[in-house]
């Protein structure tokens, strides 16, 4: 296959896996609003199955992304791609943090508010923000180290 498939593929899943990971945490600040027991179990279900789709999207986006750095290897050269990988696994850090409070609302032993999910939430917005300036402009202009 070529290049810009798999390029094409790691953007289709990055956006798939984004989705989750922008959505679950929305799901966590009802879900701590809430004292009502069938209103949680629905909120169980669908954090559940979510959760699928978010680990299906992360696994894609980073398999291609590995097929992309082997097929231009170039890219270990700059500074952007490295800070770029450091802030995909910070993602992936969060990520798991995202399951880690699935699986706390799963077992009813939550112990944060609404509002600490609110600002939860805007971590994934942020790095997204970095990582498609640091793509598309090959580095951020303002920040001249690399």
């Amino acid at each position: 296959m070529s290049y810009l498939v798999f390029k094409s593929l790691h953007i289709i899943f990055m956006v798939t896996w984004f989705a989750g990971l922008f959505y679950l945490p929305r799901i966590f600040v009802y879900h701590a609003s809430t004292t009502d027991p069938e209103t949680s179990a629905t909120f169980k279900i669908m954090e559940r199955k979510l959760m699928i789709m978010t680990h299906i999207g992360g696994a894609l986006t980073i398999i291609f992304g590995l097929i992309l750095v082997m097929q231009n290897p170039m890219l270990w050269k700059f500074g952007w791609f490295h800070f770029k990988l450091t802030l995909v696994f910070l993602l992936v850090i969060y990520h798991y943090f995202c399951y880690h409070y699935m699986m706390i609302f799963r077992k009813d032993q939550n112990k944060h508010s609404h509002k600490f999910y609110r600002y939860f939430n805007e971590i994934p917005s942020v790095i997204l923000i970095i990582v498609v300036f640091l793509v598309v402009l090959k580095g951020i202009p303002f920040i001249n180290f690399w």
